[in-house]
């Protein structure tokens, strides 16, 4: 038998082991519900709270292989509206803040996490990109208040960021630097187990 011949042999033995191994290498996802709220929140020098909010969001929950989950979440800066306040909305899409026309989206993927924080609630570590700057971020899940997490209630998560870690430190005289961001989560319903 030559050598081109064997090396086929084994490349066929390969393909085979991989196509019935696929579907357990794969992953499984399911996007967000359009039922979903991502914003976030910022305090002026006064006390006032505005309201922030991504209104075009795209991502999904990725079910990874070992049965371990991952978020992916984009969120779109020109979409951004400061809920009341036509002004602000134009200053965070501005250059000023999130730099929309040369940044577009803002991402945040998490860390695998076993399925079971929705329920219980804890910390959601994962990498946070603003502007192109990419650190990481650690969001806090609040305990579920119903049996199925993301299909019957939302998933609430929150964590803040300082602004100026993102070069975002203009209006820092009017606008405090900690931004709190606060994502309420729900998930296609068609993908809920009965």
């Amino acid at each position: 038998m030559t050598v081109s011949m064997q090396v086929c042999k084994r490349l066929s033995w390969c393909g085979v082991v991989l196509l019935c191994l696929w579907p357990a290498l794969s992953a499984s996802a399911t996007s967000f519900d359009p039922a979903s709220r991502f914003g976030f929140e910022l305090r002026t020098r006064w006390g006032m709270k505005l309201e922030g909010r991504f209104n075009r969001y795209e991502g999904e929950v990725r079910q990874l292989p070992g049965g371990s989950h991952q978020v992916v979440l984009r969120m779109f800066t020109q979409s951004v509206e400061i809920v009341g306040y036509p002004r602000y909305s134009e200053w965070t899409r501005s250059a000023k803040f999130f730099e929309a026309e040369r940044y577009p989206v803002v991402t945040f993927v998490s860390r695998p996490y076993d399925e079971a924080l929705l329920k219980r609630g804890g910390d959601l570590a994962g990498d946070l990109s603003i502007r192109g700057i990419t650190r990481p971020k650690t969001l806090t899940v609040a305990p579920s208040t119903c049996a199925r997490p993301a299909y019957d209630c939302d998933v609430v998560a929150t964590g803040a960021v300082r602004r100026s870690d993102y070069d975002m430190d203009d209006w820092m005289m009017a606008v405090s630097d900690r931004v709190v961001f606060v994502l309420r989560a729900r998930l296609r319903p068609e993908a809920a187990l009965p």
